[in-house]
């Protein structure tokens, strides 16, 4: 079984006490977000065959690492462009993060973490020129550090067009994915990694670009040294490549409130949800 931890929510950031409680524990109870169903989930090393973090800040887990020893894990670790106007409580590029990216590497090793820029999305201020530079220094700074580097473009849902609308938010056009892709390939060439993307249709094979699983069984199977038995995942799009897992977290309850989310609903809600977190509870909210 591969645990997703999760695509719901940031659990590093935010979760952290709770997650380390469940390993702990040896289980955690998920509530299905369709149904209200609930499920027991065996977190014991035995029962999973890997941990797949996503997160824009894992430094509250740096200092724990330790405690996954007994697991196969990576993380998936996502440090864009964006300020304050689109990533409204995510720590700063300039310092934090970076940083905090570094620091991640140095102690779990570069294999174990992917670089994701994403979702690349475009407004007065948000470029096709402004991506590429930031894009630059970023591969600059980061290159020794991660293992590939996965890249998405913005799609529109039904919970996010008005924020995108109020935004001057918009996807971008065929034309401006091509002219982002042959420009970050060749700064992804000069650097020395290479980029996939992640559930996208779009055939960017001539820049050097593939397509990329978030949960991917070629890496699980490199950390593990093991076969899986597992299937691409049904209840992803169909352009996602990944293989099946079981998410541990829950819909609106991440607090970087990020615009582009589609996670998240009214932020109210997500507030609320926050504060009826208990860290010793078998189910995150």
């Amino acid at each position: 079984m591969i645990i997703s931890a999760s695509r719901r929510t940031d659990i590093p950031a935010f979760y952290s006490e709770w997650f380390f409680g469940r390993l702990k524990e040896g289980y955690v109870e998920v509530k299905n977000p369709f149904n209200s169903a609930m499920k027991k989930v065996s977190m014991k090393p035995e029962d999973v065959d890997c941990l797949v973090f996503w997160t824009k800040n894992p430094k509250p887990m740096l200092e724990r690492l330790e405690e996954l020893k007994r697991y196969e894990y990576y993380f998936q670790f996502t440090l864009n462009s964006y300020g304050k106007d689109i990533e409204k409580n995510v720590p700063s590029k300039n310092g934090e993060l970076i940083d905090t990216f570094k620091a991640l590497s140095e102690k779990i090793g570069r294999e174990r973490l992917v670089w994701r820029y994403d979702p690349i999305l475009v407004t007065e201020k948000y470029t096709v020129e402004y991506h590429t530079e930031w894009f630059g220094k970023l591969s600059r700074e980061l290159k020794d550090y991660f293992d590939s580097c996965v890249i998405s473009f913005i799609d529109s849902y039904a919970k996010t067009k008005k924020r995108f609308r109020e935004n001057g938010i918009r996807e971008l056009t065929e034309a401006e994915i091509f002219r982002i892709a042959e420009a970050f390939s060749a700064i992804a060439e000069e650097n020395g990694f290479k980029i996939n993307t992640c559930a996208e249709s779009a055939d960017l094979s001539r820049f050097g670009i593939g397509h990329s699983s978030c949960i991917d069984k070629k890496r699980i199977e490199a950390l593990t040294g093991k076969s899986l038995d597992t299937k691409k995942d049904k209840y992803q799009r169909k352009e996602c490549g990944c293989c099946e897992s079981t998410d541990i977290g829950a819909y609106n309850t991440c607090i970087h409130n990020c615009i582009y989310c589609y996670a998240n609903g009214r932020w109210k809600t997500v507030e609320n949800n926050y504060y009826k977190h208990n860290g010793k509870s078998g189910i995150l909210i």
